[in-house]
């Protein structure tokens, strides 16, 4: 037979026992992911101040932050250049040119209708995101054309509205050819390693295009 004090300290201990493993079980858990799911959204806030987007975040394959795009591209890189170009057209063996010289301003950076998200495991952070592109080419004002014309083919409007895009579309060549694109990818991979590194995360970027963001 147990005696009364026996009794008591076999109640303690239980108690004792349930206490701890409510606290291990339940508590504990409950506040390391409230934590994780607090530190997400910081994340997701640090991220809208420095690019005025918010990224998907999941911790634990749990999604805490919705992607949110009040913007549809985001350019991470601009670039001004100069460019010329030479326009010819030959007429009965007679040449006519029109020699094109300006600046465009290139912009290469992300399409942000397109899925980017932020998956958070422990101290890894795998970032998914659009493989980055040429997103705007733009002439500048300080377009100069200088003609020559041919013994009797003569340079005339259609040909300075010809000359003109085939300009642009050679720009366009170039610019897609250029290390644009490859500078606005390095740059935006510092900066979010930049941001991870703060929330005390591994960065593991992977591009994808083919992935989109759902409309709601």
């Amino acid at each position: 037979m147990f005696s009364n004090r026996k009794i008591v300290l076999v109640i303690i201990l239980l108690i004792t026992l349930s206490i701890t493993a409510y606290v291990l079980i339940v508590v504990i858990p409950a506040r390391l992911a409230e934590k994780a799911y607090a530190g997400a959204r910081q994340l997701g806030q640090d991220f809208r101040e420095a690019f005025h987007f918010t990224p998907e975040v999941t911790v634990n394959n749990t999604v805490v932050l919705q992607q949110q795009i009040p913007i549809l591209e985001l350019a991470t890189l601009s670039q001004k250049f100069q460019h010329r170009y030479e326009w010819r057209n030959t007429w009965m063996k007679s040449t006519k040119k029109i020699e094109i010289t300006g600046t465009f301003e290139a912009k290469a950076g992300f399409d942000l209708q397109k899925k980017f998200a932020i998956s958070i495991d422990d101290t890894v952070a795998t970032v998914t995101l659009p493989a980055p592109q040429l997103l705007s080419l733009e002439s500048q004002p300080d377009v100069t054309f200088r003609d020559e014309n041919g013994i009797w083919n003569w340079v005339d409007a259609a040909d300075r509205s010809a000359a003109m895009n085939a300009y642009s579309a050679d720009a366009r060549r170039y610019a897609e050819q250029a290390p644009f694109v490859a500078d606005a990818q390095k740059a935006f991979e510092v900066r979010i390693r930049e941001i991870l590194k703060q929330h005390d995360k591994h960065a593991v970027i992977r591009y994808t295009s083919t992935e989109t963001i759902e409309r709601r």
